[in-house]
């Protein structure tokens, strides 16, 4: 999955011959998994079509503050759309509206959109060798970054002047790679391991039968692809579970048992920095299991428990470096619970939630939680299982701010 999956993306396309380009750079976006709105300087209608950019983006593009053929049309507010954006890209930037946005000037929706953007804005030069040397023109890209926008370098080639030199605007497949890089790089969770748990485990009575739960392991698998989102090297170790994950930055270990969840999640620990146990763990397994199937008999059957590995409590015992997190699934007396098991299993700090809250617990999309530490108690309302990860991960990112 790339970074660039779901992120919403407002392309801006300036009246240089490099316009052509950005047909193959919506499409790329939208490979990508972005969604992509164009806008358009009107003078850059001479070189691509919006039709063209507006079959490739399935979005009407904008090049003016009203429609002049529709007396009726609302108008298209530059504000709304520049806050839409997750980060803005204008690519063809031309010299002519270098100049302008470095001057703060606004004399086209474009101009006006990019002064009304909150999000990141990314800009690639596109012109020709003298005009890219002038003290003007590099007065300008260095007015831009000094605003906090990145400039995509220049590429050298072949000019549409004849000229061969630097100032041809960078390929579509470089753009996509130096935002996406850029991107990378600034995640609160990069060059970290985050080492999570997920999912039932089932202890065998015999090759059919199983002491188990009702898990579902979504609110791993949630907290797995939001911390890959934020740069992190995930490591899921999973129980039984339908789930899959497509995301290459998400190494996913299946095992079935408590002792098999054990084993491999202490092969992963040393390195890691954060380890979140979402899974739920059987506390108890069969002290013998049989070699054949049991028959029914008319008599009870008794089975004798013994106790599973504490996999919480081991990690808590040797934790060095680590950041520890444990879930807390409680039915009564929940906060006393969870700060006890906060306490007995050396963790920063708890995520705790109860059966009795509706929308909470196995199998559901959404879930309410409380999270726990020593001094104080965190309460979220009802949320969906991906935001309530993001909660999570949020503290996660504190705890490792503190650290530092």
């Amino acid at each position: 999955m790339s970074i660039l999956e779901g992120k919403k993306v407002l392309l801006g396309v300036t009246a240089g011959i490099a316009a052509y380009k950005s047909a193959p750079l919506v499409r790329l976006f939208i490979k990508a998994g972005a969604q992509v709105k164009v806008v358009m300087t009107p003078a850059a209608k001479d070189f691509v079509t919006p039709l063209t950019l507006s079959t490739l983006s399935k979005n009407e593009v904008l090049s003016s503050f009203t429609n002049e053929e529709d007396e009726n049309a609302k108008w298209n507010n530059h504000v709304e759309i520049g806050l839409w954006a997750d980060l803005m890209v204008i690519a063809p930037a031309t010299a002519n509206t270098l100049s302008k946005m470095a001057a703060g000037e606004s004399d086209n929706f474009l101009l006006a959109t990019y002064l009304s953007a909150k999000c990141p804005v990314y800009f690639a030069p596109a012109m020709d060798l003298d005009m890219f040397r002038h003290p003007a023109t590099q007065g300008s890209l260095e007015k831009l970054q000094s605003y906090g926008n990145v400039m995509i370098p220049a590429e050298t080639g072949e000019l549409a002047s004849g000229l061969y030199g630097e100032g041809r605007m960078a390929e579509p497949e470089n753009i996509i790679s130096f935002i996406t890089q850029d991107l990378l790089q600034h995640l609160p969770l990069r060059n970290k391991k985050i080492l999570i748990t997920a999912g039932p485990t089932y202890e065998a009575i015999d090759p059919v039968r199983f002491i188990g739960n009702h898990s579902s392991g979504k609110m791993g698998f949630e907290l797995a692809r939001e911390a890959a989102k934020l740069g992190a090297e995930v490591v899921l170790v999973c129980g039984p579970t339908h789930l899959k994950t497509e995301n290459d930055s998400i190494r996913l270990i299946r095992v079935v048992s408590a002792g098999e969840m054990y084993e491999a999640v202490h092969a992963e620990y040393e390195g890691a920095n954060v380890v979140i146990a979402a899974a739920a763990v059987a506390d108890y397994k069969p002290k013998i299991v049989a070699a054949h199937k049991l028959k029914k008999q008319e008599n009870s059957l008794n089975i004798e428990l013994e106790p599973t590995r504490d996999i919480l409590a081991s990690l808590g015992a040797l934790k060095q470096h680590q950041k520890l997190v444990g879930f807390a699934l409680e039915t009564d007396n929940e906060l006393e619970n969870a700060r006890g098991k906060l306490e007995r299993k050396n963790l920063d700090f708890i995520v705790l939630n109860s059966l009795k809250d509706e929308g909470a617990g196995f199998k559901s999309d959404t879930n309410k939680i409380s999270i726990v530490t020593r001094d104080e108690v965190k309460r979220f309302d009802l949320k969906t299982k991906t935001e309530v990860a993001r909660d999570i991960l949020n503290e996660v990112i504190l705890l490792l701010d503190e650290k530092n």
